[in-house]
This record gives structure tokens, sequence and C-alpha cells, in this order.
């Protein structure tokens, strides 16, 4: 077996329900250029069939790495056997050229004197998992370490942010233990790129072709080229986008291939945060540390409680989607605005225009601020007039109820609502005439709204929400590094990410 300091980063966990399907799979990745497999043997409908499988790839690839297991059911796997029947079939998976075995510790501290079976024949990596959430784990890890092995692996369920750095620290608490360390679940991502920048020996990833084995789990593809976690240092930067939902955010492919871009030693990750969380994320923040984040819906206003300074525009806006630390300080400022007047710009002379802005959340709050700045005539209207109008008294604005909007012509509409974003594809504010001769939807995803889609029937000017998008990304990332942000790269990766989804979306729907 190798030297633990040369083991592969990223671990393919295939569980499949035949031997040929197993083996069919595994041949897959590893052609993929794939070198290391755990070969979940209690999927299989029979798992003693799996050591043939074993056999069988070890012949053809001979380098491959395989850790073999066979969780009982009683600790989260399928297999209904005996412990005794359990560690016999990881002896056969071994004497098959299985280099690893995974055992979980209810079945280590059960069998200890069985585990000698194993000794100078594989490498022994005793689990803990918790399906519930994350207990303390030092006493968890005291109870590991009492038996000896060549890893160990703790896996728990994240159900807020800080879990993820609760389960990571351990990492850096303990550099000389050979430790797996990974939270499941959607809010446990940042932990599955992570863990190796924390010390954690490896990360499991999913099949090109299969479901993985685990909640969260991502392709070996996507963690290696989009998060680059066989690149990152330790001193790695961290970066982040929050929100809820968050899956469908474009963020990651955007900044991260910018920082591949410009060599930079760094990371973006998508973070889940639900509204209440928001103060948990914050400690977590500090903790791991961050360097920046992205805020995007629900949090750009709440997130102004948690910030240090704040600049005076973000600040009248009330709305805040870009943070950083600096002098130990948190910093927010709201590229949004910006973000909103560079498309219009390039396109018309914004001074005593006529703009009708439609929304009165956040979003909207950065578009009326940054055009009233700009001399624009602004109108706002939305689906709750109270809170129109309070916007437009805070801006200068004149606030509007639909049908008066409606029976008037305006120069430009910027749209700053979730109307049309997916996967509600089908909503739009303005269901026939839309009442402007140039039509800006700050949604991107899709790229071509129902709204805009109905502007260009209509013969209208069209922007699509991706370049604003785009122009506050691009100073988002310039704010963060004090370098200029490549705007092409930013742009391909944008579309490619997109179309990636569109791809997703239509394959689900077949």
């Amino acid at each position: 077996m190798p030297p633990l300091g040369l083991m592969p980063r990223i671990c393919i966990a295939l569980g499949l329900p035949t031997a040929e399907r197993l083996l069919d799979h595994a041949r897959r990745e590893v052609e993929a250029g794939e070198t290391f497999l755990e070969f979940r043997l209690d999927y299989l409908d029979c798992p003693e069939h799996g050591i043939g499988v074993i056999a069988n790839l070890l012949r053809d690839y001979p380098d491959c790495f395989v850790l073999a297991t066979c969780r009982r059911h009683q600790n989260g796997g399928r297999f209904n056997g005996s412990i005794a029947e359990q560690i016999q079939i990881l002896d056969a998976a071994v004497d098959a050229g299985a280099r690893a075995v995974d055992v979980e510790i209810e079945t280590a501290e059960a069998a200890a004197g069985q585990l000698d079976v194993f000794r100078g024949r594989a490498m022994l990596v005793i689990s803990y998992h918790n399906f519930e959430g994350t207990p303390a784990l030092e006493p968890v890890l005291r109870r590991m370490t009492a038996i000896p092995a060549e890893g160990y692996k703790i896996v728990t369920t994240a159900r807020k942010p800080s879990d993820n750095y609760r389960v990571l620290s351990l990492g850096r608490l303990h550099p000389k233990q050979p430790l797996v360390l990974l939270a499941m679940g959607e809010t446990g991502f940042p932990s599955r790129v992570l863990s190796t920048v924390f010390g954690g020996l490896y990360t499991y990833a999913a099949p090109r072709t299969a479901e993985g084995t685990a909640a969260g789990q991502v392709c070996a593809r996507q963690l290696r080229q989009l998060y680059r976690i066989e690149k990152l240092s330790r001193a790695a930067k961290i970066y982040a986008v929050i929100a809820d939902p968050v899956r469908h955010s474009i963020s990651p492919a955007v900044h991260n291939r910018a920082f591949q871009a410009r060599r930079i030693d760094a990371v973006y990750l998508p973070c889940l945060v639900k509204p209440q969380q928001l103060k948990d994320f914050m400690s977590m923040a500090d903790k791991l540390p961050v360097s920046g984040f992205s805020v995007t819906i629900p949090h750009k206003q709440k997130i102004t409680r948690y910030l240090d300074v704040i600049d005076p525009l973000a600040r009248r806006i009330g709305a805040v989607n870009t943070v950083w630390k600096k002098a130990g300080k948190w910093r927010g400022t709201n590229t949004d605005a910006a973000g909103v007047r560079a498309p219009l710009e390039r396109r018309m002379r914004l001074a005593k225009s006529s703009i009708l802005l439609v929304g009165n959340g956040g979003a909207a709050r950065s578009a009326a601020f940054s055009l009233v700045d700009a001399g624009v005539k602004l109108s706002i209207v939305g689906r709750n007039p109270d809170r129109v109008r309070a916007l437009a008294k805070a801006c200068g604005a004149e606030p509007l109820l639909r049908e008066q909007a409606e029976a008037r012509t305006f120069d430009a509409l910027v749209h700053a609502t979730p109307l049309g974003m997916s996967p509600n594809v089908d909503e739009c504010f303005f269901p026939n005439n839309i009442p402007a001769k140039l039509v800006f939807d700050m949604v991107y995803n899709p790229m071509e709204t129902l709204l805009l889609r109905r502007a260009r029937e209509q013969g209208k000017t069209v922007i699509p929400g991706l370049e604003m998008f785009l122009e506050q990304a691009a100073l988002q990332f310039e704010i963060w590094t004090g370098e200029s942000a490549p705007r092409s790269v930013m742009g391909k990766a944008a579309l490619e990410a997109l179309a990636a989804q569109s791809d997703t979306t239509a394959a689900a729907g077949r």
C-alpha cells in the first residue's frame, strides 16, 4: 500500500446492486483516470460476488487502489449478516487484492481481536458515521483511536454551517492522526472540498454515471476541475456564496475559474445558509477562516447587522452582496449597484431618462439607489404596494401601481424580482404589453426569461441578466484579490455553467 501522504485525494464510492454493474462502473472510472475506488460490497444483492469483481478489476488494472466496505445495516449500511460474516467478506476482499478495508467503530469494538486478520495485509480504516447530526467529536476520536488503525474516518451530518468547521477542525487539532473528515448533506458540502486542506487523507466523490453512496457527494470531475482540490494548499484562501437555495448558483463556476486563470491559491464554495442560520455562518466564517463571500437571497439585508464596516452606498441601500475581511474587520459593499448601471450605460444615457423598476426586495433596492444617483427619473412597481411606497420614499422615486405603470411608456424597464427564475420559468410580471422601449431582466437563469422573450416579440431592446451578474462578480473578484478580473474567462464559465444546468434539467424531464 502507498504511504499515507501519497494517497490519492479523491476516492470514488461505488455502490451498485449487481456484480456486473459494479465491475462495469469500476472499469469506466479507472479508464477515465481514477485510481482510488471504494467498493460498497453491502450494496450488492450478494456481497460475496464483489470479491470476484475486485479480482477481475485488479487483474486488468493492478495499480488501482481498492478500499472494501461491507457496512452493516445497524450502522447505516445494507449488510444484514453478522459481524463474523462481515469480517470474513472483507478478509476475502483483501485476498482478492483490496488494499484497504473500512470497518465501522461498532464492529471494531465488538470484534477487536478479529481485526488482526488485516494487520500487515491491508490498510485498516475505522469509521464513525452519524446520520442525525454533528455531536461533540473529541470523545468520538478518543474512542476510535483506542483501536490501532492506519486511518480514522469521521462522517457526520451537517445541520448548520458551523458543523463543517466542527468536523474539519479535528484535522488541524490532531495533525499527527491519519483522519478522513466529512459532513454529509448539502449543508456539509464545504467539508467535502476542504477536507484535505484541513489535513484529511482523502475525500469521497460520486461516480460519473451512477448515484453516490452518501448525501452531498458530487463527481470527482467537479471536485478536481472546478474546486481544484488536488491543487489547493493548506494555506488556500476560502471564499463562498451564501444563499437559500444555493444549489442553482453559478458563482462557484465563475469565481473558481477566475482564481485558476490568475493562479490564485483559493477556492469559492456554495454554502447553504437558511434564514435563521446567518449568525451561525458568521461564526464559521471567523473560524475557518473565510476571506470573503457573496451574499444573495435571502440574506442581503440581514447580513448588515453582522458587519463592522459598510460603505455609504450599501448603507443607504440597506443591502450588501459582497463581504470581505480586512484588518480583522468584516466589511461590506454592494456591487449589484454598479452591476445594474454598467449594462444600461452601454446602451443609453441614464441622466434624465425614465426607468421603471419592478421589485421591492434587496436586488431592487440596489438598482433603485444606483439609478437615482445616476440622475434617472425612477418609478417603482411591485407586488407589495406598501413596500414599493417605502422604497420609493427612501430613494426619491415615484411609486406606481401595476395598472398605472402599464398605462405609460418608459425609456427602460429593470426587472429585479425572482419571477421567471428557474425552475419557475413560466412566471412574468407583465403578462401582456411591456411598457418600455428597453427591457433589462436581472434574472440570469434561464438566460432568456419569459419577460425577455416577450420583449423581443414586441420589438424591444433586451439586456439579459447575465451581463449584470458578470459585472458585479468581476467587481467582487477585484475587491477580494486586488487583481483585475479575467472577464472573458468568467463569462465563458458562466455560459458553460448555465448550459450544464439546462442540460441537467432537460435530462430530468425525460
